[in-house]
């Protein structure tokens, strides 16, 4: 073992206080080098993982419940970022819309599998692209549309969502889905565009999901575009992710020190 990594940011902080003081209390007893990364850089490394592929310079997004974030990458250590979102991430959105649905948690495999079953043409949920040439994302507005049009089918007028049938509720799914996948799109490709970019790069939970996958592909193809997408396992997190972006700090010679702390929100990590 050459180092002791840990994903110092961002996240929920009594989890990354725990998990910044394990860290550190190993590479103090290991004497081993300590390597803070960002945990959202962190899944462009899987991206990464499994591939030969020159991956740079690329447009690369990484959406998650968390996050959704577009980067301009030169190399794994040289990002730069063009867009996020503004309210819910991708993932966050999904998960909400399952809940209004009642399908499991979590909502990213929940949504989709209902979807395969469902018109994606059966409702137009508005799509959210903010102003012209925004990077940024917005997905509140889209599960509000979603929650409303539920709603909207109970006659009675009460605020809740009614009984549905397993088609109408495939139908939603799919539409909603579709909604997702082409805000995703549409930013990614105003991005390539604008940087002349050759590659994507696609990773995150998110990333996970099929009709994403094959949407972004037939773009890429017509674009002209090479796309390199994460391997499904290790679209979710992982270890070797965080593994993999610390190899390279640590190539770099970018260490941390003892009094390494916990960041809620980004850090210059």
């Amino acid at each position: 073992m050459d180092a002791v990594a840990v994903a110092a940011c961002p996240g929920l902080t009594p989890s990354l206080i725990i998990a910044v003081t394990a860290a550190k209390t190993l590479a103090w007893a290991w004497s081993k080098p300590l390597i803070a990364v960002n945990h959202i850089h962190s899944h462009l490394q899987a991206v990464m993982l499994d591939t030969d592929q020159d991956c740079f310079p690329a447009v690369a997004l990484v959406v998650s419940g968390g996050h959704t974030s577009l980067y301009s990458c030169r190399h794994p250590l040289e990002l730069k970022l063009l867009g996020s979102t503004r309210d819910d991430a991708a993932g966050e959105a999904f998960d909400k819309v399952a809940m209004i649905l009642k399908l499991p948690y979590p909502g990213g495999p929940s949504i989709e599998k209902a979807a395969r079953t469902g018109n994606p043409k059966a409702f137009h949920f508005t799509r959210s692209y903010l102003e012209k040439d925004s990077l940024d994302f917005s997905f509140s507005g889209l599960k509000t549309a979603v929650l409303y049009h539920c709603r909207g089918q109970n006659m009675l007028g009460e605020d809740r969502v009614p009984q549905m049938t397993a088609q109408e509720i495939a139908d939603i799914a799919a539409s909603f889905q579709a909604a997702v996948v082409d805000v995703l799109i549409r930013k990614i490709l105003l991005a390539a565009r604008r940087l002349q970019a050759k590659t994507i790069l696609l990773g995150g939970g998110v990333a996970a999901n099929s009709a994403l996958r094959e949407q972004l592909q037939t773009a890429c193809d017509r674009e002209h575009l090479k796309l390199i997408v994460a391997e499904k396992k290790y679209c979710t997190d992982n270890a070797a992710m965080v593994a993999g972006l610390a190899w390279h700090k640590l190539q770099a010679g970018l260490t941390a020190d003892l009094y390494l702390g916990p960041h809620a929100s980004h850090a210059d990590l």
